[in-house]
């Protein structure tokens, strides 16, 4: 897992065998996006917003779901 800087999310991993990505919000909830191909975790990695872009292009594009 990757730390990041943001308001709402504290790091963010991707398993590339699976195509999962990992997304751990400060309330420390963890979810798992699945199919998601590594230009797209890249894209989340470098964007000025990771909560923007994870509404923008995750929520309603890639199945999803709590892990912890």
């Amino acid at each position: 897992m990757l730390p990041v800087s943001s308001s709402n999310i504290d790091s963010i991993g991707y398993n590339e065998d699976n195509q999962e990505v990992y997304v751990r919000f400060l309330n420390n909830s963890l979810y798992v996006y699945k199919g998601v191909p590594k230009h797209e975790f890249e894209n989340l990695r470098d964007a000025p917003s990771l909560g923007s872009y994870l509404h923008r292009n995750f929520k309603n594009v890639y199945p999803y779901e709590r892990v912890e």
